[in-house]
Formats: C-alpha cells, sequence, structure tokens
C-alpha cells in the first residue's frame, strides 16, 4: 500500500513537472518572434543571396541586443531553397505553416518571388522582397524593398545617352532567360522606341542560369557596335554567369571607352569573384553603393565586417556591402516599427502599419515606405567600377524617387491603380 502511495505521489510529482516543462516552453515560445530567412545559400543564385541571409541574421542580432520588437527576442528560421524555383514554394509554406513565422524576409530573382506569391496570398503570410525587379506587380502580402524600373532600369539607359554617359545610340539588351530581364527590357525597348530608337539599333539576347561561356555573345555585340553608332550594353545577367561574362568582356578587350555595359545585377558582392582592372569605367545602376561617404554608412560597413568576422565567414577581410544588403537591412528596420506602430505581429495589422515608416538608410537619404503602393521612395545612383571593385558614383538624382509598380510604357498601365487589391 505504501508503496503504491509513494508511486502514486512519484507519478503526481512528475505530470507537474512535465506541466511546469511545458508552461516553460509555452512561456519562452510566447517571449520569442519568429521570423523567416528564404535564400538560396546553394546553386546558381548562392553569389548573391547568401550575404543577404548574414544581413538578415546580423539585422536581427542588432535588434535583439536593443531589447527585441515589443520586448521580444527575434528568432530567425533560416532555410535554403537552394536556386529551385518551386522549392522556394514549398519552403516558403513551410515557414508558414510548420515554423508559424510572423514574416519572411527573401527571394532574389523574379521567378523565385513569382513562386511563392501564391502561398503568401493563400496563408496571408508577408514578404520583404529586397532586390531590383521589373515591376508589374502589386501584391498585398508583399513589400517591395529595391528598385522599381523608374527607380534603376529608365534612369540608367537614360544616363547612358546623355552626353556625360557616352551619348549611346545602339543598345545591346542582354540578360538570364526568366521574367526580370524579359519584362525590364520590354519597358527599356518601350522606353528606347519612345526617344525614337530604331528596332534595328537594338540587339536583344539571354542566356540560362548558370551560363558559363560568354565567347559568342562578346563577339556578337563586338560585331553589332562596329556597325556605326555608339553602343552600350544593358546587363540583367543575374547570379554566378556574371563571372565568365566580365571574365570574357576583359578578355576580349572590351572597353568601357568603347562599348560601356551597365548592369543592374552586378554590385560589389559579384565583383568580388573577378579581376575589376580590365572592366574599370564599366557601370552599374542601384540606389546605395558600399563607397558612399556618410556616417551611417560607415557604421552600416563596419557592423557588417564585424558580423563576419564574428561568424567566420568565408574571407571574412574582405567582405563587401551592397545594394539589396541595404534593401534587406531597411526592410527588417521598417517592419520592426510597423510591429510597433501596430502593437501586434498580424499580418493585416503590420501592413496598415507600414505606409509612411521612415528609417534613415546607409544611402545617407530618409527612406520612406509609400502610404499606397508597398515599395520604397529611393535614389538613383550610377557608379563606375574602380580597380579595387568598388563603384566611384558618377550621376544620382538630387534626393528619393517614387516607385512606378506600372510602368508608362506599358500599354494599358495607365489605367492600374498604384495600391495593391485587398
Amino acid at each position: 500500500m505504501k508503496t503504491r502511495r509513494n508511486f502514486l505521489k512519484l507519478t503526481a510529482l512528475s505530470s507537474l513537472m512535465t506541466l511546469s516543462g511545458l508552461v516553460s516552453l509555452s512561456a519562452f515560445a510566447a517571449d520569442t518572434i519568429k521570423v523567416g530567412i528564404l535564400h538560396s545559400l546553394s546553386g546558381t543564385m548562392a553569389i548573391s543571396e547568401t550575404a543577404l541571409k548574414e544581413t538578415a541574421l546580423m539585422t536581427i542580432d542588432e535588434i535583439n541586443k536593443s531589447g527585441g520588437v515589443m520586448g521580444k527576442k527575434l528568432e530567425a528560421v533560416v532555410v535554403d531553397p537552394a536556386s529551385n524555383w518551386p522549392l522556394f514554394a514549398e519552403k516558403s509554406r513551410q515557414l508558414l505553416t510548420q515554423d508559424k513565422v510572423s514574416v519572411v524576409f527573401g527571394c532574389w530573382t523574379s521567378v523565385s518571388r513569382k513562386s511563392v506569391n501564391p502561398v503568401f496570398k493563400e496563408l496571408n503570410g508577408l514578404l520583404f522582397y529586397p532586390v531590383q525587379y521589373e515591376g508589374e506587380e502589386l501584391e498585398k502580402n508583399v513589400f517591395y524593398t529595391g528598385a522599381a524600373p523608374n527607380q534603376q532600369a529608365i534612369p540608367a539607359v537614360e544616363y547612358l545617352m546623355s552626353k556625360d554617359g557616352g551619348s549611346a545610340k545602339r543598345f545591346v539588351l542582354l540578360g538570364t532567360d526568366y521574367v526580370y530581364p524579359r519584362t525590364t527590357n520590354k519597358i527599356l525597348r518601350a522606353f528606347l522606341k519612345s526617344k525614337g530608337v530604331a528596332d534595328a539599333d537594338i540587339m536583344e539576347d539571354y542566356t540560362p542560369f548558370g551560363h558559363s561561356d560568354y565567347q559568342t555573345i562578346i563577339a556578337k555585340i563586338k560585331k553589332f557596335a562596329a556597325e556605326g553608332k555608339k553602343t552600350a550594353v544593358v546587363s540583367t545577367i543575374n547570379g554566378d554567369s556574371n563571372v565568365p561574362f566580365y571574365k570574357e568582356l576583359g578578355n576580349a578587350g572590351l572597353k568601357a571607352t568603347d562599348v560601356p555595359v551597365v548592369a543592374f545585377s552586378v554590385g560589389e558582392e559579384e565583383l568580388r569573384g573577378v579581376d575589376a582592372k580590365p572592366l574599370v569605367g564599366h557601370l552599374a545602376a542601384w540606389n546605395y553603393f558600399m563607397s558612399i561617404k556618410n556616417p551611417t554608412n560607415a557604421k552600416f560597413i563596419k557592423m557588417y565586417q564585424g558580423w563576419a568576422k564574428k561568424q567566420k565567414l568565408p574571407n571574412a577581410d574582405t567582405v563587401v556591402t551592397n545594394d539589396p544588403m541595404e534593401a534587406t537591412y531597411i526592410g527588417i528596420h521598417m517592419w520592426k516599427q510597423a510591429v510597433e506602430k501596430a502593437k501586434s505581429t498580424d499580418v493585416d495589422k503590420v501592413i496598415a502599419a507600414m505606409g509612411g515608416q521612415k528609417f534613415k538608410a546607409p544611402s545617407g537619404f530618409e527612406i520612406e515606405m509609400d502610404a499606397k503602393n508597398h515599395h520604397l521612395h529611393k535614389p538613383v545612383l550610377i557608379g563606375e567600377i574602380k580597380a579595387d571593385g568598388q563603384f566611384n558614383v558618377v550621376w544620382k538624382t538630387k534626393g528619393p524617387i517614387k516607385a512606378q509598380p506600372w510602368s508608362p510604357y506599358i500599354t494599358g498601365n495607365d489605367k492600374k491603380k498604384d495600391e495593391p487589391q485587398m
């Protein structure tokens, strides 16, 4: 009888301890807010996206050290969709349904974003997309912290056509074969036509993801440029294909003074993989460059360099910052501000609180989220490649430009509303 009583006491004590443990775990869970990081850490896009994962983790660490969000720590859930577009959708569903994240920061290519959009819409999730893109989209569940075409592509081509940019009359539209380059080039063709550029003066070519042999294409570009008028190349090549493209550009002796190349997906991170000396003078159009001098950017660079050493990242002594990293940093901080304004991580409440959020960005500008269209007002900068792989800013807008998600150069866009359909 005594043994049975002892057994019952032990069982009750065990149950109490288990219950206590559950309460403790539940309390711990309630003290954290899970956020998803959805970037390719392997495959063709890892060259660009890995740094965005690190930037997100660094920013989360910074926020946690300053008290978290509404007094709660952020807990990062990192997944690797491996440059596999259908896998992006699977991983986003996992983050929202299994991991129960409150928000996701991720994607680079437009095809990956298009893949996950239906998932975020179905599950009413929230995605912050940090890379320049082709526009022609406005989703309730997405905030776009990269550039729309009027904040990058159009100003870059206008610069190439100007006297300062070389007065280009012929254009090579060269890109990776997917939605972003093709749609951007559709917009640019219409823009060039509006400026009197004939179809015969536009060459358009595409290569698959991971393409590595650019000898034939560079030869075609040289032949096209030799036909007379001043020629420029507009590159929407994405991912690790940029390394062989720029190497071949150097090997072929195609200098910026002869045929300037302006890139929309090449920044400091991509140039770490090539010898930049033969590329001096070629261009990139972004909303931020590491070489910008101001106290906010100096702090941002120092923070990332310190993070790289602390995490023992590969080549930690030579890490760089770039535009999509800045856009990631801005997006996470703006989400934090919106959550605290809404006093909730509820997606609809955060969406309502995002419009008008402001943040002093490393670019040196106070960046604002548009009140309606889910895009940032951003400055536009054009930089020349220097021998050390950095950029010298040769042109910039006086201040931030409001995004146009629906390009005025696409027929019928004048009837589309500048706000997402709820």
